[in-house]
């Protein structure tokens, strides 16, 4: 199938492109063959942030997204945050010691699954070819070497690796450009770094993983619009992250924990962190009395600009998380995702009027964005993340507070954290141990319930497509020396090391796999290769 431009991902940045080039050729009342492939059963289905939304990036794209009823309806009305120095004690932050890019006034608490489910409808009215369920799998090329688009995976392959009675070929869509918007840590988008060396001049890319639920609490405990986020208790000092608990509209608050990924305690479960940090009194006092209603996880973006990979490549580029625009001061990427969509529309349209073969290089979209105020906000904030894991958690706030509100991010250095996430865990005999309590079904969870929360499903007659490189690595080598720390950073439960005839047993339970990529990003011999299962498998988020 042939296409002017493909588009991978129906997240907010394919979508903004998606929606600008039809926009644009409107403007000129040309026509414009583009298609968005989105591997989720639905736009929306795999989309999971905490999610306070910045609309500047909106508002470029859609000046009247009020009237066009973008679901936008909480407006914040206020910031709390909380130093937690135990499981009890904590100390609220003056208002005048929070950081400046962390002030919401403006923005909305808002369920980016809808937002996204919202402009995949503005997609569709503008004439877009919106296709959900199509997992990409493999990048074309031409005999240049140049992208010349996407195969879609097979559909009705048996684990034994033959076809079945429901098997369905795969689909090629072929665009004069393919725009990569596949959100964090996109598998395709990392193959397109390795093979074009995008990354040759920039930081390793780091990583948190993101565990969040969805809340329905006590009316009277509800403050819609108020967002409160913590720093500290359950985490140690050098271990970055912190919680959320977000007011959002109709009685439900969006809660959760983000833990960067570059920790070095292989005994450490984030999931398990989150459910122990639910009980903290600042925290349990929502939720008292209240019904959790969904769940789910996602690896998110924390490098910044220093780990920024080349944009553009013969054929396309990169947009969105598959980038890395996430600005990680303000805790936000949509609204950068957003406007890197409009970015990328506009320069790929300018190639196709200059030369409708589309041969060109888009070049010129690595200095639009350069140009831009994605590259301001994430130059102010290219010193938040490296501050906090060079300097600790009570130190790299300090830090960050003098770099972002007394010297608003112009400060004449660049700080830089050169270790890649997987290569920062100790020995395990050389970790302490942690004694995560036992959920008690109220507050805090098993991993499988909440699972069975985030809607995930797989056809279980299909090729895991959780691959091992080597197959004797995690209990061979991973065991001994980091107690397979797989077992305990996934937060569904994918992998277990089982006893089996007296001996350990690696189990893969592919089916639970709610495709954040942690053991993609965190396996300490980057032995684990997340790939696409069949399209439409995986998490189908209630508004996430």
């Amino acid at each position: 199938m042939e296409f002017d431009v493909v588009i991978v991902g129906g997240g907010p940045a394919g979508l903004a492109t998606a929606c600008k080039l039809m926009q644009l050729a409107g403007e000129k009342g040309e026509e414009l063959n583009v298609v968005v492939v989105e591997k989720g059963s639905e736009i929306g289905a795999h989309i999971l942030s905490g999610n306070v939304f910045d609309p500047r990036g909106l508002s470029e794209l859609f000046p009247d997204w009020q009237e066009r009823g973008a679901p936008l309806s909480a407006a914040v009305t206020g910031d709390d945050i909380h130093y937690l120095t135990s499981a009890t004690g904590g100390q609220k932050v003056p208002g005048f010691l929070v950081p400046a890019p962390m002030r919401n006034h403006g923005n909305y608490i808002v369920s980016l699954g809808r937002v996204c489910q919202w402009l995949g409808e503005q997609a569709e009215a503008l004439g877009v070819n919106v296709f959900p369920g199509f997992a990409a799998s493999e990048v074309l090329y031409d005999d240049a070497g140049r992208v010349r688009g996407i195969a879609t995976s097979d559909m009705g392959i048996g684990k034994d690796g033959k076809r079945k009675s429901s098997w369905q070929a795969g689909y090629e869509l072929l665009g004069k450009y393919t725009v990569f918007a596949e959100g964090c840590r996109g598998n395709l988008g990392e193959q397109l770094v390795e093979k074009f060396d995008l990354r040759r001049d920039s930081d390793p890319q780091h990583y948190g993983i993101g565990l969040k639920e969805i809340w329905e609490i006590d009316p009277a405990l509800h403050e819609q619009g108020k967002v409160v986020h913590t720093l500290g208790w359950p985490l140690d000092n050098h271990t970055e992250g912190g919680g959320f608990l977000y007011h959002a509209a109709g009685n439900k608050v969006f809660l959760g924990m983000i833990i960067a990924l570059n920790y070095r305690n292989p005994h450490l479960s984030p999931f398990h962190e989150f459910q122990r940090w639910k009980q903290h009194p600042r925290i349990r006092q929502y939720l008292e009395g209240g019904k959790r209603v969904a769940y789910g996880a996602r690896a998110v973006n924390k490098g910044g600009l220093q780990s920024l990979p080349k944009l553009s490549f013969p054929g396309g580029v990169l947009t969105g998380c598959d980038a890395g625009f996430l600005n990680g001061a303000k805790i936000k990427g949509a609204h950068t995702a957003i406007k890197s969509g409009i970015l990328a529309a506009e320069s790929v349209w300018q190639s196709l009027l200059r030369n409708a073969g589309g041969q060109k290089d888009l070049q010129d979209y690595e200095s639009a964005v350069r140009s831009s105020w994605i590259y301001e906000e994430l130059h102010r904030a290219r010193n938040f993340s490296p501050a906090l894991h060079k300097f600790g958690t009570f130190f790299g706030s300090a830090f960050v507070w003098l770099d972002q509100n007394i010297f608003r991010g112009r400060l004449p250095f660049t700080l830089h954290n050169r270790e890649p996430d997987h290569a920062s865990l100790q020995e395990a005999s050389n970790a302490k141990k942690i004694d995560y309590p036992k959920p008690d079904g109220v507050i805090s969870f098993d991993r499988l319930s909440s699972v069975f929360l985030s809607s995930t499903n797989h056809e279980e007659d299909q090729p895991s497509h959780l691959r091992l490189k080597d197959p004797d690595v995690p209990i061979n080598y991973n065991l001994p020396h980091y107690d397979e720390p797989a077992q305990r950073y996934c937060p569904a439960g994918v992998y277990e090391v089982v006893e089996e005839e007296g001996k350990p047993r690696f189990q893969i339970n592919a089916q639970n796999c709610v495709h954040c990529k942690t053991c993609d990003i965190k396996d300490p011999t980057q032995n684990i290769v997340w790939t696409v299962p069949e399209g439409g498998g995986g998490p189908n988020y209630p508004g996430m």
